[in-house]
């Protein structure tokens, strides 16, 4: 890539993986004990995903901020990747968890919480039943299960590298026309072609031509792509998407587990869209696993028979702690407290100021790259911004990206792992974004 150099790039990232190491010494051996008993050392996965070789390892977090066990604050914007988007702890939701636990965790049987919950979803997001998940990836099975069931029909469409979680149907990309498991697919289980038909987001004609055998139970569709990126819907394409759905007998689900971002009814409030299904995970809850899944009037009509009978314990829609009397609790805490509007607010414009840094520091060295915003959340890309999850999954530089993560991991700012990208909370400050700027800069600086 023009401007950057690669030899200095790789120099100083040996350099920045020896600065790691020095500075979290207690990270080290924790990660080193945690290996004895932890595949990888780490209790999920994807906690391997972190530039530097090893976890750091948190003592504690609260607002936008965490400490970790050797003593360094950063400014945390990746928030569990929307988890804790709510801001780490939030005193609402932690307070309600604490009295709840006392009360009881889980009992298979509702509380009053579930009612308030549902108000509070209907108000928020605008379809009027619902039921909960531990999930959105729970909650994204299910309505493929209740759309497959409501419709008749086998196959189910998404976009080109989308994200809905660990859902087998969604873990596919196209390939020369073709649908295949995405890399990285761990023992799928069966050929996602025989599934799942994919299209590339913002091809109308492509998603015309999909649909039109009439073999397809729903769509399942984020509102912009944001896992690959984020990669923002052309002008009318919702709005087309909706039509072609409601004429080829296709159900749309909306799932806007990331998309919240753009306000608190995310962005099927902000946008106006019309989904039959909708799901929501991650933030509801403060950071306590749980997610929703809402339909329309004549859907939950039309489903409440299955729903309903004797065999639902086995039909792979729910779960003994799904809809646990803490998960309730948190989720009522949570949406009566926080994701406001007045948030929402104050975390824009700053994803604004994030944006406006960035964008001055790599124009200032006359890098092609590019910044992308969706509501509160932004990301920076080291090409033009793409349209679609092909052209973003191609302009992904590993080199750059793993660099520049490092260098901002080391001045005790946090980017998501996975994406050069970061997310507001009601606690994020100027004086955080600035922090971010000028970490930015230098590393601009440092390989120009």
């Amino acid at each position: 890539m023009a401007g950057v150099d690669r030899n200095r790039l790789h120099e100083l990232r040996r350099a920045e993986e020896q600065r790691f190491l020095d500075i979290h010494p207690k990270s080290v051996a924790l990660f080193e004990r945690a290996k004895a008993t932890l595949v990888g050392g780490v209790p999920m996965n994807w906690m391997q995903r972190w530039p530097g070789g090893i976890p750091i390892f948190v003592e504690e977090a609260a607002g936008a901020h965490f400490v970790d066990v050797d003593g360094l604050t950063y400014v945390d914007f990746c928030l569990g990747d929307t988890g804790a988007m709510t801001g780490h702890s939030p005193v609402a939701t932690s307070d309600a968890i604490a009295r709840q636990a006392r009360r009881g965790i889980t009992t298979m049987l509702p509380t009053e919480d579930a009612i308030a919950v549902g108000g509070q979803l209907q108000e928020r997001f605008g379809l009027p039943f619902w039921q909960i998940a531990m999930t959105a990836t729970d909650a994204n099975r299910f309505v493929l299960r209740l759309a497959r069931h409501a419709t008749g029909r086998s196959k189910i469409l998404v976009f080109d590298w989308c994200y809905h979680g660990t859902v087998d149907e969604t873990l596919g990309i196209l390939d020369g026309g073709r649908v295949r498991s995405r890399p990285g697919d761990i023992g799928p289980a069966v050929d996602p072609n025989t599934t799942t038909k994919i299209v590339e987001f913002n091809d109308v004609d492509a998603l015309e031509t999909a649909l039109a055998p009439g073999d397809v139970a729903c769509v399942l569709a984020e509102p912009a792509l944001t896992n690959i990126g984020i990669v923002a819907p052309d002008p009318g394409f919702h709005d087309a998407l909706r039509e072609i759905t409601r004429r080829t007998g296709t159900l749309l689900v909306i799932d806007e587990t990331h998309t919240i971002c753009i306000g608190p009814g995310g962005a099927t409030r902000a946008w106006g869209l019309d989904p039959d299904f909708f799901v929501i995970g991650k933030p509801i809850a403060g950071g306590m696993p749980a997610a929703a899944f809402g339909m329309t009037a004549a859907l939950a009509e039309r489903l409440g028979g299955a729903l309903g009978a004797d065999e639902t314990d086995v039909s792979g829609i729910g779960g003994t702690l799904t809809g646990n009397a803490l998960a309730l609790a948190a989720i009522r805490a949570t949406l009566d407290s926080t994701l406001l509007a007045d948030d929402y607010a104050r975390m824009v414009p700053l994803a604004q100021r994030w944006t406006d840094g960035v964008r001055d520091a790599f124009t200032a060295r006359g890098l092609p790259w590019s910044v992308n915003q969706l509501g509160a959340r932004a990301e920076y890309w080291f090409s033009p911004v793409p349209r679609n999850g092909a052209e973003a999954a191609a302009a992904v530089d590993e080199d750059l990206a793993s660099f520049m993560h490092l260098w901002a991991l080391n001045r005790n700012v946090l980017l998501t792992p996975f994406h050069n990208m970061a997310l507001m909370s009601p606690s994020t400050t100027a004086a955080d974004v600035d922090a971010h700027t000028e970490v930015f800069r230098e590393g601009v600086a440092a390989i120009t």
